[in-house]
């Protein structure tokens, strides 16, 4: 009997972005075609400017009643439809067991003119669809994951808590086992420079980070840490561990984007259904001139669809 393809449910994020090009481009890749049913979500007339046809994918259409910006900017307009767009394909999947949602970029600022009070997908995410929802990145052999996500630097010391990094490495480590990965080698990064070189840059290594090191050993993790972030990534990009847990934004995302060799795909894990992006933001500057590259949104929805 003939396996039936899963059911991907693709939001085309901020209309005015390159989200509804990056979707439209996607659903035109024969792989895709191939791995699952798409259903797409999003602005009709940006996404037909985009190349959208009823053939690619059946279109769930999403409106405002606010005015379109005559400029490719952040809006109250893009972030109303980006925002319901998200929340009817958390919807929809949470009804339809063995499907995945694959969301396009959203403008952050949008959803602030919009008065959408999150900050992004994984916090939106986290507070309706599992509280342990976690921010993760794949390509290849490349893994790593976040302890916090948006937040300020000066405000690390107060986010980033034992307990913090404990529930997000047994995450990470559920993750991974999920991914493959029987028993995940992982190491976790420091938050100051030099590991705080003995509490002259800090001391939240020994008060927080190490005592979390501990507690993921007693658990059976094969954790490691706290090293510098910058040995650690050329480290991990020798395959000397299965995934390393980063403290912040910035640590999981520079080091990933220099070494990863293929696409890179955001994946939010511990939620009711399976949650992939690209990795790439909104590109307002080059929204409508058909340059975006779609490869991140073509593996995010390969990856969904479990190919």
């Amino acid at each position: 009997m003939k396996k039936n393809k899963p059911l991907i449910f693709i939001t085309a994020g901020e209309p005015l972005g390159i989200g509804p090009e990056v979707a439209v481009k996607a659903l035109q890749d024969p792989r895709v075609a191939k791995a699952c049913s798409p259903i797409l979500i999003g602005e009709p007339f940006t996404l037909i400017e985009a190349g959208y046809t009823p053939q690619l994918a059946p279109l769930l259409p999403q409106q405002s009643l606010l005015k379109r910006p005559n400029k490719r900017v952040p809006s109250a307009w893009g972030g109303e439809i980006s925002f319901k767009a998200l929340q009817l394909a958390c919807e929809l999947a949470s009804q339809t067991p063995g499907s995945a949602i694959v969301t396009a970029p959203i403008s952050k600022q949008s959803w602030a003119k919009a008065k959408v009070p999150f900050t992004g997908h994984t916090e939106f995410l986290r507070a309706h669809y599992g509280k342990t929802a976690l921010m993760m990145f794949v390509s290849g052999p490349v893994r790593c994951a976040l302890v916090s996500e948006h937040f300020a630097i000066k405000d690390l010391h107060k986010v980033i808590t034992k307990q913090r990094i404990v529930n997000a490495g047994v995450d990470f480590v559920r993750a991974l086992n999920k991914l493959g990965v029987k028993k995940p080698h992982i190491a976790l990064c420091t938050l100051n420079p030099h590991g705080g070189d003995n509490g002259r840059f800090g001391n939240e290594e020994a008060r927080t980070i190490t005592p979390a090191v501990k507690a993921l050993q007693a658990k059976g993790i094969a954790a490691e840490g706290p090293y510098p972030v910058d040995s650690l990534w050329l480290a991990h990009a020798r395959g000397n561990f299965d995934g390393i847990l980063c403290m912040y934004h910035d640590q999981a995302l520079l080091g990933l984007k220099l070494a990863a060799e293929e696409p890179i795909v955001h994946i939010t894990a511990g939620l009711d259904f399976l949650r992939t992006s690209p990795t790439h933001g909104t590109a307002f500057d080059i929204a409508g001139q058909n340059k975006a590259d779609p490869s991140s949104m073509i593996a995010a929805i390969l990856f969904a669809a479990g190919r």
